[in-house]
């Protein structure tokens, strides 16, 4: 009867903890918006495919606590600077990787 009881217990408590977990895990937009907010908006000045390397002036970059200049950005992969040119409009994300400013993620403004 004991052994029961603690499963009933266990099965409750498992449930309420899941149920909770759920209340609070943020939706699907909001993670989607969050990862919008995250993107700095910019301006290509140059890409250079060879080096894996792209100039954009940009605003604030929040993500990294950066302000708003023209510099050189390493890019996470190379497919990133597919389609891009001086001149394009553009929303982009960066990490810091190794002490290095690296493009994570980049589209063209709309």
């Amino acid at each position: 009867m004991k052994r029961i009881a603690l499963t009933l217990l266990l099965s409750a408590m498992a449930a309420t903890a899941a149920a909770q977990h759920a209340h609070h895990a943020p939706a699907a937009g909001t993670v989607a918006q969050a990862a919008a907010n995250d993107m700095a908006d910019g301006e290509v000045r140059k890409v250079d495919k060879a080096a894996g390397k792209i100039i954009i002036r940009h605003g604030e970059i929040k993500s990294v606590n950066m302000g708003p200049m023209t510099m050189v950005f390493g890019v996470k992969s190379p497919a990133l600077l597919e389609g891009l040119a001086a001149g394009d409009k553009v929303k982009f994300q960066v990490a810091q990787i190794d002490g290095d400013y690296v493009v994570t993620a980049i589209r063209k403004a709309k």
